[in-house]
């Protein structure tokens, strides 16, 4: 997947950690673009609002459409897996952010300028307190990996 707006350092960082990991979780949205065909090393979830849509490329196990909720989906893994990647757009950031169910929130930071994009949240009044874990420049350009741990303690809300 080449994605203009990211760097080739980008992508190979974020290459390693999605290929170090069991259970992907996206949005049809991530998914529809450029379709991930069902492999034995990962379980990809896609969760949609139509799963019938998608019933002919359903593998269970292996590559899952379905429109439970973000609490839903990762309560199938809460005794399996340490770690779940949560990718994808503002729809699927905002659904588990609401929920408080993102734990850490890793962010790439470009030096590059671009006048058209989708914001991180939907359109929900969030108010969510982080703390930086790390900060890492991964090329000469000055390509950032932020990673934030996100604040529960009560003062994660909904405004």
């Amino acid at each position: 997947m080449i994605r203009s707006w990211s760097s080739k350092d980008d992508q190979k960082y974020f290459d390693a950690i999605w290929k170090d990991n069991r259970v992907i979780i996206m949005g049809s949205g991530t998914y529809n673009p450029d379709p991930l065909k069902a492999d034995p090393k990962h379980l990809y979830l896609v969760l949609t609002h139509q799963p019938s849509k998608y019933e002919g490329l359903n593998v269970p196990g292996l590559l899952e459409f379905t429109n439970e909720t973000p609490g839903q989906v990762l309560d199938r893994f809460k005794n399996d897996e340490k770690i779940v990647l949560v990718v994808g757009g503002s729809h699927i950031a905002t659904s588990f952010l609401r929920e408080q169910l993102i734990d850490e929130l890793w962010l790439t930071i470009e030096p590059k300028i671009f006048g058209t994009g989708a914001n991180f949240v939907t359109e929900e009044k969030l108010d969510i307190d982080l703390k930086l874990l790390s900060s890492e420049q991964i090329n000469e350009q000055g390509t950032l990996i932020t990673k934030y741990r996100v604040i529960k303690n009560g003062t994660s809300k909904l405004m």
